[in-house]
């Protein structure tokens, strides 16, 4: 698996689409166990320019109070986190198949690591509740 460069791995926060040949890189980014604050992060990078443009263009065209387009951006921007988040793995899964990965792929493979701990809980509850 190549690692692509910082560069190129800021531009995938950003939102940007990497060669191929780190498809592999991106589908670990994907499946690894903290994906979804990585996901967070993500989504938080590409929101935020357009909340500074918003709110640059309530004071400086609209005339509006700082305080107010600032309080304006800010939830703009919770908005917007707020939305990705709730289809984010609906979304990576989308982005796997950019790269040539089956429908699902990401969300399985994170069921699959998974599946072991959330066996030995859900013994553990029987064991605790169950008897």
């Amino acid at each position: 698996m190549s690692t692509p460069p910082l560069p190129l791995r800021f531009w995938y926060l950003l939102g940007g689409r990497l060669p191929g040949r780190y498809r592999e890189w991106v589908f670990q980014q994907a499946t690894k166990p903290s994906w979804l604050a990585w996901f967070a992060v993500r989504s938080f990078l590409q929101v935020l320019p357009l909340t500074v443009v918003i709110t640059l263009v309530l004071v400086w065209v609209a005339g509006s109070p700082v305080p107010l387009a600032i309080a304006c951006g800010s939830l703009g921007l919770i908005v917007g986190v707020y939305f990705s988040l709730s289809y984010a793995s609906e979304s990576t899964d989308h982005r796997m198949t950019k790269y040539g990965y089956p429908a699902n792929s990401a969300s399985e493979a994170r069921k699959a690591r998974n599946s072991v701990r959330d066996q030995e809980r859900r013994q553990r509850y029987e064991q605790t509740w169950r008897s």
